[in-house]
């Protein structure tokens, strides 16, 4: 019997731990050959540790279940690095498919706290990150389009937080890098539709070495149960999303975790007023936008607090 993903090849970047490395497996599950992207290498995270490279380990997982699978340690931040990646892809298994963004890092601090560096660094990987490989992808579909005279199968699955849709107060950069890959994505989704392409986000929600600190002591696992933050509950929506039976699933976004999967709609307007003369003043725009904020809470936003009371069940 084949699998959804057969005859596919897919890139996961920072996909030696956590949550990439649970999308690659479930991708190299469900017959993918995956290109495992890490920046990790023995020792560099200061434990003196020699053995694999976190993404030679998550390879070598998935060819001992009988799939295929190649390493890549390379930063998606980094444009030429980027590109080498998306070429190993092609080089490796003829052509590219499937793109799953997930490498990140953090940074936290609140907004008079945090350096230039905190920001900057957190913004390169993962908006500029996000860019870069998808760049790549979009050019190598764009040509194989071209080439066949017709649409050809792309899938990119991003990686959003609900830090970005809440607004998390102590993460300045990470909020905002979020919500540019969301921007990313969606106009992705419009300029590579006519391709054959699709690209989705999600915002994931999953107990990782970057996020144990943000998640301690939050949902802890039941009687030896399944962590309800573990990865493996996210994995499964990539798989569906970067496979055939999701063709018409484009420019979405979707928050996923412990067992719920949750589909965000677009802003809609709220309230809309029209000057009475040829251009607004302030006089009536103080007559028309106070007595309309008046009797709002202080603390509603355009933010979206309630996804983080969203749970299974």
């Amino acid at each position: 019997m084949s699998l959804p993903l057969d005859g596919l090849s897919a890139i996961v970047t920072g996909a030696g731990r956590g949550l990439g490395r649970a999308e690659a497996l479930e991708l190299a599950g469900l017959g993918a050959s995956v290109v495992v992207n890490d920046f990790g290498l023995p020792g560099r995270d200061g434990s003196g540790d020699t053995s694999a490279a976190p993404a030679d380990e998550v390879a070598a997982e998935i060819r001992a279940a009988g799939g295929s699978a190649v390493a890549h340690q390379g930063d998606v931040s980094d444009f030429g690095q980027a590109r080498e990646l998306v070429q190993l892809a092609v080089s490796r298994y003829g052509k590219l498919d499937i793109l799953v963004n997930n490498a990140g890092i953090l940074r936290d601090r609140m907004v008079f706290s945090m350096s230039e560096e905190e920001w900057d660094s957190v913004i390169r990987v993962h908006l500029k990150g996000h860019f870069n490989t998808t760049h790549f992808a979009a050019v190598h579909w764009r040509e194989r389009s071209k080439t066949a005279g017709g649409p050809v199968y792309g899938r990119i699955v991003n990686t959003s937080s609900e830090a970005f849709l809440a607004g998390s107060a102590g993460q300045p950069n990470y909020a905002a890098a979020k919500g540019g890959i969301v921007g990313l994505t969606t106009s992705t989704a419009l300029a590579l539709g006519k391709y054959g392409v699709t690209a989705n986000v999600i915002c994931p929600r999953a107990r990782t070495r970057m996020t144990e600190d943000v998640f301690a002591g939050f949902a802890e696992p039941v009687d030896g149960g399944l962590d309800p933050l573990a990865p493996e509950h996210v994995a499964p929506l990539v798989g569906y999303l970067v496979s055939p039976a999701a063709a018409k699933v484009n420019g979405q976004l979707l928050v996923v975790h412990g067992g719920m999967v949750a589909i965000v709609e677009r802003p809609r307007v709220a309230a809309k007023f029209d000057t009475s003369k040829e251009a607004f003043s302030y006089d009536e725009l103080d007559g028309l936008l106070t007595p309309h904020y008046a009797d709002r809470p202080s603390n509603e936003t355009f933010a979206a607090a309630e996804v983080l009371g969203l749970k299974h069940g």
